[in-house]
């Protein structure tokens, strides 16, 4: 499914887009990235992987108009000194990263588009997804999927999926910042929102390098996720 992992090269300049503007309804309401994580908060565990990542040099936080200044205290007081901005998310997820990504430096080559509900996101998934989207301007991080796959059809099992051929995706997806911007402005005009955003830059006829992901690097969607991120993090301190 995956190609070999090559011989890395100087990067052009990457910014990262941490997406935090969700409602967290699964989580009855609660922000989640609020909520602690080995005595730390979700979102602090999501711009520390960034703020240490060497590839990253930038990174752009987009939030609810609500989170603005609560967010920007938590990330002056965890030490984020690559965040340059904290923005204003829009209605559609689509929105949001398209906000972050115009708030991003000028002269930003790269765009890492990450969910600030996965915390424990590596920096060997991140500059390997970089290393390819460099290449060919657009790559997401991938694992292949456990569970047989079964398509339903009218409330009955109807067909067997190959799951040799099916994959879970997941961020940070790394893209040309100018392909991005085209994906998403294109989205915008057309009055279409995207859950995924390499389906926006697909829109265009891009084709996405799928890289390596991690079954770790999970997303926190309800109180059973933070079990298992806190599991995975003692499993990490032993």
């Amino acid at each position: 499914m995956l190609g070999k992992r090559k011989k890395k090269k100087t990067l052009p300049a990457l910014c990262a887009v941490i997406v935090a503007a969700g409602s967290s309804r699964r989580m009855g309401g609660e922000n989640k990235l609020l909520l602690p994580l080995a005595g730390t908060p979700v979102l602090a565990h999501t711009l520390s992987a960034f703020e240490k990542c060497a590839v990253v040099r930038d990174i752009v936080l987009v939030c609810r108009e609500q989170d603005i200044l609560p967010f920007t205290d938590l990330a002056q007081s965890f030490g984020i000194s690559k965040l340059r901005t904290v923005t204003r998310g829009g209605d559609t997820r689509t929105a949001s990263v398209l906000a972050g990504v115009q708030a991003a430096p000028g002269d930003t080559v790269l765009v890492a588009v990450h969910d600030g509900a996965r915390p424990l996101v590596s920096e060997a998934v991140i500059t390997e997804a970089a290393y390819a989207a460099a290449e060919h301007g657009a790559a997401a991080p991938v694992v292949p999927v456990k569970d047989s796959i079964k398509r339903i059809a009218d409330g009955k099992i109807a067909a067997d999926v190959p799951r040799d051929t099916l994959a879970a995706v997941q961020t940070p997806q790394v893209f040309d910042r100018t392909l991005l911007l085209r994906a998403l402005e294109t989205a915008a005009q057309q009055g279409r929102s995207f859950t995924d955003d390499c389906a926006a830059v697909e829109a265009l006829g891009q084709a996405v390098q799928a890289t390596h992901g991690s079954y770790e690097n999970l997303k926190i969607t309800t109180p059973e996720d933070i079990l298992v991120a806190q599991a995975l993090l003692q499993k990490e301190d032993d």
